[in-house]
Formats: C-alpha cells, sequence, structure tokens
C-alpha cells in the first residue's frame, strides 16, 4: 500500500508513513571469535530468521562483543529486525523477524544482531511490534520491497531508509490491532502444528523404511526372531534374494534438450524435469515442454508405474524420485531423469521406490556416485548395477501398503498446511486493508 492509497482503508483508521512509528533505528554487530574479545552472546543473522520464527536456536552463532556493543544492541521482546541483504537470486531483502519475549528470554546469553541485520523500536503508543510485524508481512505479500532493492554482483542490498520514508502503515485503533494479530497468530499457530506433524510423520516413515528393509513386515517386537544378512549397504532378511536391477527391470534413459532437430516430422510434448521429481512426490505445478521427433515418442515417453529417478542432486538427495501414474498424458523425461519399468513378475514398482528412498538404496548411490563439492550423481551402468532386495511379491505388498499409509498421512498434513497458508495469505490482505474487521 503506497502513500496515495491511504483513502483505501476505514475512516477510523489513522495512515502514517512507516518512519513516523520508529523510534530507534540500530546497525548490527558481527562481534569477534577471540575469546579475549568480550562477552558471549546469541548473534542473529538474516538466515536465523526462518528457524528463530520456530524458537530454533540451534544455527544461531555464538560471537563474543564488547560490554558497551552489548548494551546498545541488546534485545528485548517487541524489537524487529530487518535483513538488509541476501546473497541468492531468489532471496528476496527486507524479510523482517519479531523477538518475541518467549524467543530473547530462553538463553542464558545476551541476544544481539549481526552487521547485515537492522533493529526497529516502535512508538507502542500508536502501533503494537505483532501488528507492525504483520502488516510488514503484507507489503512483503505485495512484493513492496523489490522496488527497494539496490543490486550488486552477486547481492541484493535494502534500501530500508527509503522503504521506511515512502511507504505507508495503515493504523486501526489498538484494540482492533491486538484483535487481528490474534486471528492471524491463531491461524500461523495452527500452520506451525501442522508442520510439527508433517516432520513427525517423515521421521516415522523413515524408521519404518529402516525396520521393514531390515527386518520385512514383521512386528517390531518379532524383530529379534528374523534371520538377517549382512550386505555392503546395510543389513536385510537373509530368505530375501538380491538381484541386479537390470535383471528385474528396464532402466530408460531420457532425452536431451537442446539439440538440433533437422527432420520436419516434430512433435512438441510435456516433460518432466529434474525439479518435478523430488524424494518421494512429484511436484507438477510447472511442467514445461520440450520438441522431440514423431519417430522417438515411444523411446522417451513414460508409463504408468515408472519408477523416476534423478540422477544427481545434493548427498541426501541422490537417486531421489517416485512413482510415475501418468499425472500428465504424454510426457517424456529428460536425460537427467531415469525411468525404472520393473518386471512385475519380480518387483512392484511402488516396493522398488521405497527402497531407493530406504538407508540401503541411499547408501547404494552414495557409494558408487560421482561426487563434487557439493554434488553427486549417477549414471546408468551405476543404477543398472543396483542390487535390489526381493522379498516375495506378497511380501512386498506387505510393506507397501505400511508406508503408503504413512504417506498418505502426510499428504493430507501437507494438505492441510497448504490451506492454513492460502487461508493466513487471504485474511492478511483482508485484515490489513480493512475489508474485514474485527473486534
Amino acid at each position: 500500500m503506497a502513500r496515495d492509497q491511504g483513502s483505501d482503508v476505514p475512516e477510523d483508521w489513522e495512515v502514517r508513513s512507516l518512519r513516523d512509528v520508529v523510534i530507534d533505528l540500530t546497525s548490527g554487530d558481527w562481534g569477534s571469535a577471540d575469546e579475549d574479545a568480550g562477552q558471549e552472546c546469541r548473534v542473529i543473522r538474516g538466515t536465523d530468521f526462518e528457524k528463530l520464527t520456530k524458537s530454533d536456536l540451534s544455527q544461531v552463532p555464538i560471537r563474543r562483543l564488547k560490554e558497551k556493543s552489548i548494551e546498545t544492541r541488546r534485545l528485548v521482546g517487541g524489537d524487529l529486525l530487518v535483513e538488509m541483504s541476501g546473497g541468492s537470486k531468489d532471496q528476496q531483502t527486507g524479510r523482517i523477524l519479531l523477538a518475541e519475549d518467549s524467543l530473547v528470554s530462553q538463553d542464558s546469553q545476551p541476544f544481539v544482531f549481526s552487521n547485515f541485520v537492522k533493529r526497529l523500536r516502535l512508538d507502542t503508543g500508536a502501533v503494537l511490534p505483532e501488528y507492525f510485524y504483520l502488516y510488514w508481512r503484507f507489503l512483503y505479500q505485495l512484493r513492496r520491497m523489490f522496488i527497494y532493492e539496490k543490486r550488486t554482483t552477486g547481492i541484493r542490498n535494502f534500501k530500508l531508509s527509503d522503504f521506511l520514508t515512502n511507504e505507508c502503515l495503515a493504523i486501526p485503533p489498538i484494540k482492533e490491532q491486538r484483535a487481528i494479530a490474534h486471528v492471524l497468530r491463531t491461524v500461523q499457530r495452527a500452520k506451525e502444528a501442522t508442520e510439527k506433524v508433517i516432520a513427525a510423520a517423515r521421521q516415522l516413515k523413515q524408521s519404518l523404511m529402516r525396520h521393514l528393509f531390515t527386518y520385512g513386515p514383521v512386528p517390531f517386537h518379532e524383530a529379534g526372531q528374523v534371520d538377517i544378512r549382512g550386505t555392503d549397504f546395510g543389513a536385510a532378511p537373509a530368505n530375501w534374494t538380491i538381484m541386479r536391477l537390470d535383471e528385474c527391470a528396464e532402466v530408460q534413459t531420457g532425452v536431451a534438450k537442446g539439440r538440433k532437430l533437422n527432420s520436419t516430422e516434430t512433435v512438441t510434448l510435456p516433460y518432466l524435469r529434474v525439479a518435478n521429481v523430488q524424494d518421494g512426490f512429484l511436484d507438477l505445478t510447472e511442467i514445461k515442454t520440450l520438441t522431440i521427433r514423431s519417430s522417438e515418442i515411444d523411446r522417451y515417453s513414460l508409463r504408468r508405474g515408472d519408477v523416476v529417478l534423478t540422477e544427481g542432486g545434493d548427498f541426501d538427495k541422490l537417486g531421489r524420485g517416485f512413482i510415475w501414474t501418468e499425472e500428465v498424458s504424454l510426457c517424456i523425461h529428460q536425460n537427467h531423469i531415469f525411468a525404472v519399468r520393473a518386471n512385475r513378475e519380480l518387483l512392484l514398482p511402488e516396493f522398488l521406490a521405497y527402497m531407493t528412498q530406504s538407508n540401503y538404496g541411499k547408501a547404494y548411490f552414495l557409494s558408487v556416485a560421482h561426487k563434487t563439492t557439493n554434488l553427486a550423481c549417477i549414471n546408468t551402468t551405476k543404477l543398472k548395477a543396483f542390487p535390489a532386495l526381493l522379498p516375495e511379491l506378497e511380501g512386498q505388498r506387505s510393506i507397501i501398503e505400511r508406508l503408503r499409509f504413512v504417506d498418505r498421512k502426510i499428504a493430507a498434513e501437507e494438505a492441510k498446511r497448504s490451506s492454513l497458508e492460502s487461508l493466513f495469505s487471504s485474511l492478511l490482505h483482508e485484515l490489513m486493508t480493512g475489508q474485514t474487521r474485527v473486534d
């Protein structure tokens, strides 16, 4: 909401520039790691903001600052921190963090902030810090911050002074500010609770996969009665067969981008990219197209039941992927994705997909991958040599059903989280513009 939009809010609301309600603006201090440099403090960086909204101190560094610097920068409940720069091309600057009492009082060391962060203190007689924080997020949602970015090579800097001066704050009465904050906080806490359920369900899935691919589909209390054998990539039931993947499945490679096609008989089709293939699910939010020869359609097409796997990525995501269920008709895949077509008399596609997600599968891929500093990749030869664990088909079905149950729980909670995110976003707009009033 720019200054000339003040007439859009209710008549009993006041409209002022953001700068008018800021009574203190202080730059940060990164401090020193030297033991003789001063007192130990928790120094908050912009990269810590997201975790601190969940009261996670695990990544907040401990540094040493001089006593005078601590006195100037010590955080108290109601302080607001603004991120002044960002290194990623996708990372918008100007993010904000509300330092709540529950955050700054949970550690014996003082909380201060780094030199790439600035602190705001407000005229709390005019505006509540929590309302100001939420209004800032409303402006962030409107992408107002991009107007105030100064870009240098690889770095985005936020012109905070210009932003505070030029942008308006719509101020309802204090009682309504408190009510607005309460409504939005309630939705946000419901979302955070849902995220905890999702995290717990994912941990359960990992534990369950570890058990199932070590002992088979037996209850936990019967695991000690199962004969297991060691493999190069973890223990497995002794009565399971181990077979090379290319002996129980066909591995199909994809089409390369950027080819020059001289043939006039071409067709443009949707194709699956690395960005679409995640660990345990497919993200089909954006499907792009690629032109190939008409004669290549069968060669590169995905079929229902194919297990799609990426050839590379972060170490912990190597060989990520899941089942293609023909969500997009006549879809092909690029060369950085393998399509594995299982022989269903020996190997069920879902069982293979879960096996590649398990510790056993990840251990194999990591052991054979070509590694660089941050990434790893596998080739067709290594994938074909994957030593697939093969219980009887009935045992595979039993394992699939157990893991599918957890996946359904995760999917339901993720849908709930998405709904809460949408609700928060719409309420934020309606409440901050006065379209919806609360008392």
